[in-house]
């Protein structure tokens, strides 16, 4: 097995291991550690079915669907992402998975079934959108907490207004396994300053957005069939682009049981 840093700043990819075979304690800790390092991981070439794919992902944690998303047939941990219009997407924005609700997701796993021209995801290193801000914004935003609302997806999926989650998290949360502090943060249609009115978090919110996606934070993945990508939903975040127009673009995603931000 060898693993390859993408960037300087945010994933690697994994060759010489097939994910529809048995992963020995050895080999999973290897992966645990570039995980770990590198936030994002790339399998190229795969094909696994939604079956294996939940076997992998249970090597990691626990799969949780999100709210406001209905299961894949006949695989009631998987979420099957389809042809989504672009004026009602809700993921052609920087966010993280399930913001919105009190424990998170930590980690998702997508799996390339069918994949267009275009249709590429991207993803930034939170952990250096915190470290890259000056030590005085540094100890603002920890005193900080920012509410998060799942109006995106909510309104993609036809979701009654009041009936739309929302939760409360630090601005800067720690991550429980390497113990460094990572921005978090969302697109502003999303998210607040807890405590503070949309107006007066606005300007402040879309600082600190538009900063922790600088291109040097970000790793930008061009879809083949039969990808298979993890991340860490407690330290990235993403954004999938859509500019294919109306072509197939069918990626199955798992996601595993997280904390409560901390």
């Amino acid at each position: 097995m060898k693993v390859t840093p993408l960037t300087g700043a945010i994933g690697a990819s994994v060759e010489g291991i097939r994910l529809d075979e048995p992963i020995g304690r050895d080999v999973f800790e290897t992966l645990h550690t570039a995980f770990l390092e590198r936030c994002t991981l790339v399998f190229r070439g795969q094909h696994i079915s939604p079956t294996t794919q939940v076997q992998f992902a249970r090597l990691w944690g626990d799969p949780v669907v999100t709210a406001m998303l209905n299961p894949l047939d006949g695989n009631p941990e998987v979420v099957q992402l389809t042809n989504i219009k672009k004026e009602t997407t809700a993921t052609e924005a920087w966010h993280y998975d399930a913001a919105f609700t009190e424990a998170p997701p930590k980690i998702s796993i997508l799996s390339a079934v069918t994949v267009p021209a275009g249709g590429d995801t991207m993803w930034s290193n939170q952990y250096l959108a915190y470290e890259n801000l000056s030590a005085g914004l540094q100890k603002t935003v920890r005193g900080l907490n920012i509410r998060f609302h799942g109006l995106r997806l909510g309104r993609m999926m036809n979701v009654a207004e009041d009936e739309i989650p929302t939760a409360v998290h630090p601005l800067v949360r720690t991550h429980p396994e390497t113990g460094r502090k990572a921005l978090y943060v969302g697109h502003r249609e999303n998210v607040c300053i807890d405590g503070w009115s949309r107006e007066e978090s606005a300007d402040f919110l879309e600082y600190l957005y538009t900063a922790s996606v600088t291109p040097d934070n970000v790793y930008r993945h061009m879809w083949q069939e039969g990808d298979v990508v993890m991340w860490d939903n407690r330290c990235t975040m993403h954004y999938a682009v859509h500019d294919y127009d109306d072509a197939d673009r069918v990626l199955n995603r798992v996601t595993l049981h997280g904390e409560v931000p901390a």
